[in-house]
């Protein structure tokens, strides 16, 4: 099997709005990649993938990848833009090394991106919405209602409280404080989450990540001498209606996913020695930490307040902030995932450096478990 290296990686900051529409932050991203790879020059790509969730909506835009190509100066590649909602970003890139794999590219430049703002939150949030099952939607459910009622029978079935909420807000916050990137760059107290107002019952504001502008690139490559490889990537899809899971808190998407990319790869989860995990909401941080089998069900909480997925912890969880924090521009999070566990590897994450990182875990998911990509990266 061919190995993949991340020849580049780079991002925008992720902002609430941004002072650009889709394309020109795409064009930003994808510069700062490919100076990052600083041997890769536009005619070396011969791959584009772009991961966007609804450029259509948001942006009034089709054709992304083209005009990105044509912005670039990417000439005679092939370009293709990914919509699998929120896990659009690493949809992508399973894309891109699939076709290095295979063989028919040999620089595969994906990047991530979306901008929310271009709309107002209420045509947002109706658009999220449409990720739910039909019947579901049509009975008013949303995104952070589910999270909601999977975070009231998280509560009770394992003990917690909502200290165990807040704490992962707590360390997400304070994760993106240290990161020039992250859309909330401020650190929160246990009561400011506890205290803040109410979203979806036992959640509350600082439970939910926000709408975000922004986007997110790397540079993969067929062999090589990178300093950090993709190791392995994989997907599945779940349960769509939620209804219908034999267990509300499990997330079948997510434990099939992670199985497969450590099959791929052969490695073990004790291997892992950072991740970054779909936090949409605090109490998906506690259940696909779970589902990939870091900790036994319903045991994440414990291990949180105790410190174990803290920067300096056993299993550092999102140290450039999550989507709690770093923000969660839907088509750019999976990809902006993979940047932050680049800069991890190399030891390029300043502040928030995670002590002598070898491997990396990205969970990106689409919709209330929908779909899931698992991505692990080693250092070389």
């Amino acid at each position: 099997m061919t190995d993949v290296g991340v020849a580049g990686a780079g991002m925008t900051a992720f902002e609430s709005e941004s002072d650009a529409g889709a394309l020109e932050l795409a064009e930003r991203a994808a510069w700062r990649a490919l100076d990052d790879a600083g041997d890769v020059a536009p005619g070396d790509v011969t791959s584009v993938h772009v991961g966007n969730m609804a450029a259509e909506a948001f942006d009034e835009r089709t054709g992304l990848e083209n005009a990105l190509c044509g912005a670039l100066g990417v000439d005679g590649a092939t370009a293709d833009r990914i919509e699998n909602t929120s896990a659009s970003g690493a949809s992508a890139v399973l894309r891109a090394v699939d076709a290095v794999r295979a063989g028919r590219s040999s620089v595969a430049l994906v990047v991530g991106v979306e901008t929310m703002s271009a709309v107002d939150t209420d045509d947002a949030t109706e658009l999220i919405s449409r990720l739910v099952h039909d019947r579901e939607y049509e009975q008013g459910l949303t995104l952070p209602s589910f999270a909601g009622l999977a975070a009231d029978r998280y509560l009770e079935t394992t003990g917690a409280d909502e200290d165990a909420l807040a704490a992962v807000a707590v360390k997400n916050h304070r994760n993106g404080a240290a990161n020039p990137y992250a859309q909330f760059q401020r650190e929160i107290t246990a009561e400011e989450a506890r205290s803040s107002p109410a979203v979806a019952d036992p959640l509350r504001l600082y439970d939910c990540c926000p709408t975000s502008d922004g986007a997110a690139a790397i540079v993969l490559r067929a062999g090589g001498d990178d300093d950090v490889e993709l190791a392995g990537v994989a997907g599945a899809t779940g349960t769509h209606a939620v209804a219908e899971r034999p267990d509300p808190l499990a997330i079948e998407s997510v434990s099939r996913a992670g199985d497969r990319a450590f099959a791929d790869t052969g490695l073990e989860r004790e291997a892992v020695d950072v991740a970054c995990i779909h936090d949409a909401f605090t109490v998906l941080e506690l259940l696909e930490l779970e589902e990939l089998g870091f900790y036994d069900g319903g045991r994440a909480w414990e291990a949180t307040l105790e410190g174990e997925t803290a920067l300096d912890g056993d299993l550092p969880v999102n140290p450039g902030g999550g989507l709690k924090a770093r923000g969660h521009p839907l088509g750019a999070t999976g990809v902006a995932q993979l940047v932050e566990l680049t800069w991890q590897l190399r030891g390029d994450a300043d502040a928030r450096q995670v002590a002598g990182p070898e491997t990396g875990l990205a969970l990106n998911v689409g919709g209330f478990g929908n779909n899931a990509i698992c991505t692990l990266l080693e250092a070389r």
